[in-house]
């Protein structure tokens, strides 16, 4: 690998922090998570840090109000008021392909990436759970390999939608013409899923088209991202699943064509940063002594698709259906199985373990440390960067940022300072 790679980071925003506990901390600011300021300043925290992008995702429906683990203010409205409170950090929001329309998607988002000045970017999603569903006029999620059929068209359908604007096409002659009709082209889409005419009504906006993410971790969300994703956000509990995963999706890439190398594949990375390795510890407990084991079950029971409330907490973990037999979302599910396989936990360890992230890899140590592991995945095919999902919000986003950051910095491996200005460029660390 060349030593001129350097790594990528994204801050995922999520409610206060990753930790299932986290809104019960006393340093959390629960009571602003309707205020849109709370969201521009980690925004910002982010931009100081030099970060690619920050990144919401989305659900569509209230598992358990007393729990907090719910989902606040609309991305895309969201993203829109932050970028007027930042200049380079870029944005991007989860856009469900079974809930949204291709023309609507394509029109928010191109509205996005004109008002951030070309920072937007749109992580792509099928969605996965039922209660969603029946939020939009269905009784249960598609079955899974309708869901990844409709995406596929839904992703091509919104492709030709933001290039049915050629990037000239606006003439804005007062004397004459506002738009070459001659660049304003239709789309007239037939599909299996779709109807959509064009074109858009939004002009060609400065990427283009927005940056494509996806996060599928199953066969056919893997073939999707290799064919259109720009940045993979990806699920490894350590460096051997990492590595597993990366392989694969790098040579599904090269087979369908692309770059591989320019492609960016991002796990989740938790972390707790303290000056010594005890205080990271000491944070980590503090914020798991405040978490409710009934909660943490009722998530174990969303995770594995069964009830997990009676389970004996210092027991070994029941035996699990194999992967091949889930039929659920299988990314975190195969986590889970890993997690069993090499731990060997109870079930209250494994709660623990998925308190914070639900099994993404967690990193616990000094600035120093975290940064050393960092670099083993990135030098050893495991990343290309990380999507950060700090425990604890603000604190989390600003020890990372503050103390994590510049050791990476000192090493190289992360840029000191902006050298571009939209989101592509970011990743591809060139303008």
């Amino acid at each position: 690998m060349s030593d001129a790679r350097q790594l990528h980071f994204n801050a995922f925003l999520y409610s206060c922090g990753h930790h299932g506990a986290a809104w019960r901390h006393p340093s959390s600011q629960v009571e602003r998570l309707c205020d849109i300021a709370y969201y521009e300043e980690l925004a910002q925290t982010a931009e100081r840090g030099c970060l690619d992008a920050v990144f919401f995702a989305d659900g569509h429906s209230v598992r358990d109000p007393a729990s907090g683990g719910m989902w606040f203010l609309e991305p895309l409205t969201a993203l829109s008021a932050m970028a007027r409170a930042t200049e380079r950090v870029g944005l991007v929001t989860t856009v469900s392909t079974t809930f949204y329309t291709p023309f609507h998607a394509a029109r928010m988002l191109a509205s996005l990436d004109h008002i951030s000045g070309g920072r937007a970017g749109w992580n792509v999603v099928t969605s996965m759970f039922d209660a969603e569903a029946r939020n939009h006029g269905l009784e249960a999620m598609p079955p899974h390999d309708e869901r990844y059929s409709r995406a596929a068209e839904f992703v091509d359908v919104a492709l030709a939608l933001w290039d049915s604007w050629e990037p000239d096409a606006l003439v804005l002659d007062r004397e004459g013409i506002f738009a070459d009709p001659a660049k304003v082209k239709p789309v007239e889409h037939r599909g299996k899923h779709f109807l959509v005419d064009g074109p858009l009504n939004v002009p060609h906006s400065p990427q283009g088209r927005p940056v494509l993410f996806q996060a599928g971790a199953s066969d056919q969300g893997r073939d999707l991202a290799a064919r259109c994703a720009e940045g993979i956000y990806a699920v490894a509990y350590d460096l051997t699943a990492a590595q597993s995963y990366y392989g694969d999706v790098k040579r599904r890439i090269r087979a369908a064509g692309r770059d591989a190398d320019a492609v960016v594949v991002m796990p989740g990375l938790v972390t707790y940063v303290g000056s010594t390795g005890a205080e990271a510890r000491r944070k980590k407990a503090e914020l798991d002594a405040l978490l409710p084991v009934e909660q943490s079950l009722a998530q174990l029971s969303m995770f594995v698709q069964q009830d997990c409330s009676a389970w004996e907490l210092d027991a070994p973990v029941p035996a699990l259906p194999p992967l091949s037999e889930f039929t659920g979302p299988q990314g975190r599910y195969d986590t889970i199985l890993r997690i069993i396989d090499k731990d060997r936990p109870t079930v209250r360890s494994l709660l623990g373990t998925l308190a914070a992230g639900g099994g993404h890899c967690a990193m616990i140590g000094t600035p120093e440390s975290i940064a050393d592991e960092i670099e083993v995945w990135f030098r050893r095919g495991g990343a290309d960067g990380f999507n950060l999902m700090p425990p604890l919000y603000p604190n989390g986003l600003a020890d990372f940022v503050d103390e994590v950051i510049p050791v990476l910095q000192k090493r190289g491996l992360f840029r000191a300072e902006y050298e571009t200005d939209t989101l592509r460029d970011h990743l591809r660390g060139r303008p």
